[in-house]
């Protein structure tokens, strides 16, 4: 290396969080997430996703630009930033910003004050991105905000956190905290929040300083030379500085074919290419002039293939000669990724992965459209290409470098037209995908450039570019076949019906891409979009044969800016001070140091001295033997742990419930793709995760039975688990009596319902540490310690006061963390035990994805009999639930699924459910197990009897209402008293706050105006049965008047912790003396111990926030018993008695000052009915099969609710999850089972621009009820239900679109039943709506000319 010339620096410098650290050896794969985590203290970087897809690893980097003179500030994600590439960067995580000793910044003080922060796990993420919008707005040359605010705009805010996910909160809250900042905000707009009492004034609110936090040190600006070679053994880092010098060391680490080399510029193509090669040289083009900079010429401007996506789009928005085709494109780019992506992501990097990956890129559909061309170099012979030849050469090699890409001046213009008489520019992009902001690769993606002229006949297309990308081929296209046929042309509806017919056969997906047929529709749509609205500006629709109609038709791209992505809500709820502070609307406990980092989760506990890690190794194959696991490297490996390590007399178990085991690694035989087989445990994760990743597994299928993967088969073979006869509910009346009473009836109707995964933000993980006298200390995220000891216990062959397993916190549970969490606390305490040393995992999402189970799918036929009016008389229900290969909680799931389809008057109920055992990953309790299904079902039978009848189907919903004396014959005593049932008064108070008869009325009136666009609206009614369970309590007071409180409800986000703090402080005022108004803030609640509090149970089913508060009054009641009599001595010595001389004399007097209790439920309180309603409205775009929620309204009983603001973020978080798995997430598996859905690229959940944009909730108090924790009632679960209003609406919509479908088609109206399945995603949607309905559209202007 001599011959480069290179010095070097053999040092890395930069600060984090104003801390200096100089490395001078790293290994350069290193990230910088991996490096906070495992080096430093600052630990509020998580690991979301490792894609850069959730931006729960968000940090703020700033560099010194020493030609400026000025500091560069961004959000970058960590996963995917390799840690050599930030010389002389400053790094900013969330604890830069304030922590509990000196002090939170405005934004922890607020994300806590606006209720915005429940588990905890993404909230750092958040803070670190609206943090950089607050310092890049500074920047701004805007006028100077009033005091305490910034210069964001809301619009700048919302979207500030349009890349960040959350799967608890349902976003709004948060979109109020970051509003909160903008200049432009309307005070009155942002939601509950803890500054507002009769009004919400700025002073009331964290004051905000501008220059409150200085993010670049000053002894970093000495430090700004790149760094040129850093060295690890026997991998290097190069920063070259000149072309020169990359040709050089190309040349050199290319001649040793041993070498591998991979040039890096921002590394984000790592978050979709998972690599798992071992690179020996990397080669940093940032900082060489020519890669790095745009320049612009005469023609065209010349950009740097390192240039970032976000430079690239400043540049573009920048340029004052074009106000129309660069800012178009500026605009395209800013949906791609999210901003942590796209500040560092490059466009040569996109450019390349689409040439030699084929890489679905919306960078080369847009720049082939305005004829880009790239220079490239190989060896020193530089080439300038095309766009389309580059992408059509072989795939590049590692000698070949993308030097530049040049964008060509659109032709002069003024108002769109050209220097050429009449002569017009038109340009147009789009891209159709799951997500409007982006984040989301796109379905399709098109760019389209014409110039038309107008003359006495119409108007004629010059010349036309159409490139099209992203739809299943290797690289973006120009459709030449169709822009051969519309030069020259002038336009008319049979030349544009000509034009989409050939687009669709030029855009032709690959075979074997999913939704083919959907994706050529979208060209014809993009097309038409594009071409039809240049007729209509001229005045007339034309064909060749025939004048003009009187045609308008508002397209489906509404290209107007939407200012904001939310509309301003409201929350109405009813505080009580009767209890106080229960009932009050107060912060959630922990939520600011949730908001600083500082919160510790499982994963965040510094590791234990010669402390392991370990990944699993899971079958590919649904029922094969394994025969061997061969690892492909074996450097760094300790062992790999199977099932044969479990120690003598212990039992091969990772998980158990009532209703049997599942085994913790598969034996000779697996039994589903995705069941775990080994565990590789290695010196740090990130070489346990490769050796797992690289594992390969012999298997041998001879002589085995074909595995059984669909209901149909488990049918066929007899496959079922049992259901034991106590849990299989009871039919309800005499079905024959009630079809014989009818006067309609539907046969064998069918429904398919898929599985969702939880998608909660921290992965399963567990650390394990050896303890003396053969004891195990287990730290694990989940919501049954004990069950995981006594797994643990079982598995080891040791005594579970051997074993002690410890939550403090999880990072979002929805019942992933149940019983799923326990084989990976097994696997961990295994290898500790076998290894003698700590042993930890964090499972990356991949695997996590793969092995998770998720929801239960189920197949559902019905009968029903019903009259004219809709009111039906009898329903019958086969329903096949697909459990997978071992029972987990499967059998009770007929229970559940009852509890919640009763929720109307089906008159007579019968029902025979399988629960089906196959070869899938066994199913488990997520968020509503089987309710949610079984509601869905019970909407289904609603709409498909509306639908039959031609009645409206909310009229068809209240026509099978329960009367009280229907409701205690199908739920019996958990219908409560006849005061208990509030849905009618829900009801009634839904349809007025939401103003739904207006509504309707002008959703019919958008409909008849509108041909592209169809909205919906629905209302629907939920009843969810819930079941209180047996809790323990602990609660001490401490000699200084604290007070430690101990249950056996886990903190998952939902605000356990809380409400006991509130019900502790409240049941311990009781004793009335002085002091105890401040109770709150002595109370702490600390984390469960499977050895200090045991029977702890199950967190779950929505209860055990009550049942815990329950708990806790038991010792209260105990403790205040001991202390009264104390106090009455003291106040008739002294007068008065505060609590801190109570507790000092009750330890004088040796009063015990702890106090145990059990919970156990009353039979006749134990279960009781959750009350809901909601309507939504929606908007579908005809053209691509879009749905946007304009607004949802809520009503939902909580009771006498125990902190509204907890409650109402529980309802909103879970109506938003309910959404993802009625519209958006796709759980998907391949032939054999395998889980092909493996990360946030294939996995959608709702993000900020998928939730309604307005979304209104009212809490009704509905008064006292004896029999209740203080007459509260739940609210984790059942408001998930209420998102089936949403799919309802869309069918409401598509319904429209299918009417209108209809009448081009010349038929007489009528429209076949139609099933719309879940989730409704955009091509389910669009196929409803027509594939080819442009086609038909375009048929019938023909055919009445």
């Amino acid at each position: 290396m001599e011959d480069t010339q290179l010095i070097s620096t053999q040092r890395l410098v930069f600060a984090v969080n104003g801390e200096r650290f100089e490395l001078s050896e790293v290994d350069p794969s290193t990230t910088l997430l991996q490096f906070l985590r495992s080096h430093t203290r600052f630990k509020s970087v998580k690991l979301g996703c490792g894609e850069g897809g959730c931006g729960a690893c968000n940090v703020l980097l700033s560099k010194f630009n020493p030609k400026l003179k000025q500091v560069e500030d961004y959000t970058i994600s960590s996963c995917l930033t390799l840690l050599c590439s930030i010389n002389a960067c400053s790094i900013t995580s969330t604890e830069g910003l304030g922590n509990i000793k000196d002090g939170f910044h405005p934004i922890h003080e607020r994300f806590a004050g606006f209720h915005a922060s429940q588990c905890g796990f993404c909230t750092p993420g958040m803070c670190m991105s609206l943090f950089s919008a607050l310092v890049n707005s500074e920047k701004t040359h805007r006028p100077e905000p009033a005091l305490g605010f910034s210069k964001l705009t809301v619009s700048e805010a919302e979207k500030s956190i349009s890349g960040n996910l959350c799967r608890c909160t349902g976003y709004r809250p948060i979109a109020d905290v970051c509003k909160s900042f903008a200049a432009d905000v309307d005070m009155e707009d942002l939601g509950l929040n803890s500054f507002r009492k009769n009004d919400t004034k700025l002073h009331k609110l964290p004051f905000y300083d501008s220059k409150q936090i200085t993010t670049y040190p000053e002894f970093l600006k000495n430090e700004y030379e790149s760094t040129t070679v850093l060295n690890n053994r026997n991998k290097s880092w190069y920063s070259p500085r000149s072309i020169e010098e990359l040709t050089s060391l190309v040349e050199y680490n290319s001649a040793d074919n041993g070498v591998m080399v991979k040039l890096v510029a921002g590394n984000t193509g790592a978050g979709y290419y998972k690599e798992t090669d071992q690179y020996d040289t990397y080669i940093d083009l940032r900082f060489i002039p020519e890669l790095s900079t745009i320049k612009k010429a005469g023609s065209h401007i010349e950009v740097g293939a390192t240039v970032s996506i976000s430079k690239l789009i400043l540049a573009l928005n920048e340029e004052i000669n074009d106000d129309t085709v660069f800012k178009k494109i500026a605009s395209h780019l800013e949906k791609i990724g999210s901003e942590s992506i796209r500040n560092v992501a490059s466009i040569g990097g996109n450019l390349v992965m689409a040439q030699r990956k084929n890489f679905p890129s919306d960078i080369a559909t847009v720049l082939l459209a305005v004829k880009s061309k790239v220079t490239i170099l190989t060896g020193v012979k530089k080439e300038i290409l095309t766009l389309e030849e580059f992408l059509e050469k072989p795939a590049l090699d590692s000698r070949t470098v993308l030097l530049s890409v040049f964008v060509p001046y659109p032709k002069p213009t003024k108002n769109g037209y050209s220097e050429k008489a009449n002569a017009k520019v038109i340009f147009q992009t789009y891209r159709a995908s799951s997500r409007p902001l982006g984040n989301a690769l796109a379905y399709l993606n098109a760019a389209f450039l014409a110039e038309t002229s107008v003359c006495d006949r119409g108007v004629r297309i010059n010349s036309v570019r159409l490139a099209f990308g992203s739809f299943g081929v290797k690289h973006a296209i120009s459709a030449s076949t169709v822009e051969n046929y519309l030069v020259g042309k002038m336009l008319s509806v049979d030349v544009i019906y000509e034009a989409v017919k050939l687009i669709r056969f030029a855009v032709s997906p690959e075979s074997g891409t999913s939704h083919s047929a959907y994706r050529s529709s979208l060209a014809v749509g993009f097309l038409f979009d594009f071409l039809w609205p240049i007729v209509e500006a001229d005045g007339c629709v034309r064909t060749s044969t025939c004048n003009s109609y009187g045609i308008t038709s508002r397209m489906a791209f509404d290209r107007s800016e939407t200012t904001t992505l939310l509309s301003s809500a409201k929350q109405v709820i009813e505080s009580s001070s009767e209890h106080y502070p229960v009932g009050e609307a107060i912060v959630k406990s922990g939520s600011a140091i949730q908001a600083s980092g500082e919160a510790i989760f499982v994963d965040d506990i510094p590791s234990p001295l010669n402390c392991l890690h370990g990944a699993f190794i899971y079958s590919t194959k649904p029922l094969a033997r394994v025969k061997r696991i061969k690892l492909n490297s074996k450097k760094d490996v300790h062992s790999v742990v199977t099932f044969q390590d479990i120690p003598k007399g212990g039992d091969n178990i990772g998980s158990k419930t009532l209703f049997g085991p599942e085994p913790l690694f598969a034996d000779e035989l697996t039994q589903c793709a995705g069941q775990r087989i080994a565990f590789a445990v290695a010196n740090t994760q990130k070489i346990a995760d490769v050796l797992a990743d690289t594992a390969m597994v012999d298997y041998d299928m001879e002589d085995l039975e074909p595995p059984i993967l669909t209901v149909e088969q488990a049918v066929e073979k007899s496959s079922f688990f049992e259901i034991p006869s106590f849990l299989y509910p009871s039919h309800v009346g005499d079905f024959s009596k009630g079809m014989a009473e009818s006067e309609h009836q539907i046969h064998s109707a069918e429904i398919q319902l898929p599985s969702q995964y939880y998608f909660y933000m921290e992965t399963q993980t567990a650390l394990a540490v050896p303890d003396e006298d053969n004891c195990m200390v287990v730290y694990s995220s989940i919501q049954v310690p004990e069950y995981a000891q006594s797994v643990i216990a079982r598995c080891l062959n040791v005594p579970e006061h051997n074993v002690r397993v410890i939550t403090r916190r999880v990072g979002g549970g929805f019942g992933g963390k149940a019983l799923k969490a326990m084989p990976v606390a097994t696997a961990c305490a295994l290898a500790a035990y076998r290894l003698r040393r700590p042993v930890r995992t964090y499972t990356n999402r991949k695997t996590d994805m793969i092995m998770a189970g998720g929801r239960h799918p189920m197949k559902i036929k019905y009968t029903i009999g019903f009259k004219s009016n809709g009111k039906i008389t009898a329903l019958h229900l086969d329903i096949l639930i697909n459990a997978g290969m071992s029972p987990d909680i499967s059998p009770v799931l007929p229970w559940n699924m009852l509890c919640a389809l009763k929720k109307y008057n089906f008159g007579a109920l019968s029902f025979d459910f399988k629960v089906c055992k196959t070869n899938h990953s066994s199913k488990s309790a997520m968020r509503a197990p089987g309710e949610v299904q079984a509601s869905f079902i019970a909407e289904a039978v609603i709409e498909h009897i509306a639908s039959y009848l031609s009645l409206d189907a909310g009229l068809v919903r209240e026509m099978n209402f329960h009367s009280y004396d229907s409701l205690r014959l199908f739920y019996g005593v958990g219908a409560g008293e006849p005061l208990e049932y509030t849905l009618p008064t829900i009801w009634d108070k839904l349809m007025k706050s939401s103003n739904f008869d207006y509504r309707v009325e002008t959703v019919n009136t958008f409909n008849k105006n509108n041909l592209w666009r169809k909205k919906g609206i629905s209302r629907i009614p939920i009843l969810h049965e819930v079941s209180l369970r047996p809790t323990p309590g602990k609660v001490s007071i401490l000699r200084d008047g604290s007070v430690v409180v101990e249950v056996g409800g886990i903190e998952l986000g939902q605000g356990l912790w809380t409400k006991v703090k509130q019900m502790t402080a409240y049941c311990l005022s009781a004793v009335q003396c002085d002091g105890t108004d401040t109770l709150l803030d002595k109370v702490r609640v600390i984390q469960a111990d499977t050895l200090s509090m045991v029977q702890g149970g199950f967190t779950a089913g929505s209860t055990t926030s009550e049942a815990s508060c329950e708990a806790v009054r038991l010792c209260c009641s105990v403790l205040v018993e001991r202390l009264v009599s104390l106090k009455e001595k003291l106040k008739e010595q002294s007068g008065s008695v505060d609590w801190d001389l109570l507790i000092m004399q009750a330890n004088m007097y040796s009063i015990n000052l702890s106090a145990s209790s059990f919970f156990v439920p009353e039979f006749t309180s134990m279960r009781y009915i959750n009350y809901g309603a909601a309507v939504s409205e929606v908007e579908v775009n005809l053209l691509t099969g879009e749905t946007k929620i304009l607004q949802t309204d809520i009503v939902y009983d909580c009771g006498q609710s125990l902190n509204p603001a907890v409650d109402l973020g529980q309802i909103e978080g879970a109506f938003v999850q309910g959404i993802g798995f009625f519209m958006l997430e796709e759980y998907l598996t391949n032939s054999d089972g395998m889980v092909v859905v493996d990360g946030t690229w294939t996995y959608k959940i709702p993000t900020i621009d998928t939730i309604p944009k307005q979304l209104n909730v009212q809490i009704l108090n509905s008064g006292h009820h004896k029999k209740r924790v203080l007459s509260s009632k739940a609210s984790g679960e059942p408001p998930l239900l209420l998102a089936a209003s949403v799919h309802c609406a869309t069918r409401a919509a598509i319904k429209e679109a299918r009417k209108q479908l209809c009448s081009w088609k010349r038929l007489d109206g009528s429209d076949p039943m139609f099933q719309l399945d879940v989730p409704a995603t955009m091509p389910v949607v669009k196929t409803l709506c027509g594939l080819d309905n442009v086609e038909f559209y375009l048929q019938s202007l023909l055919s009445s000319s």
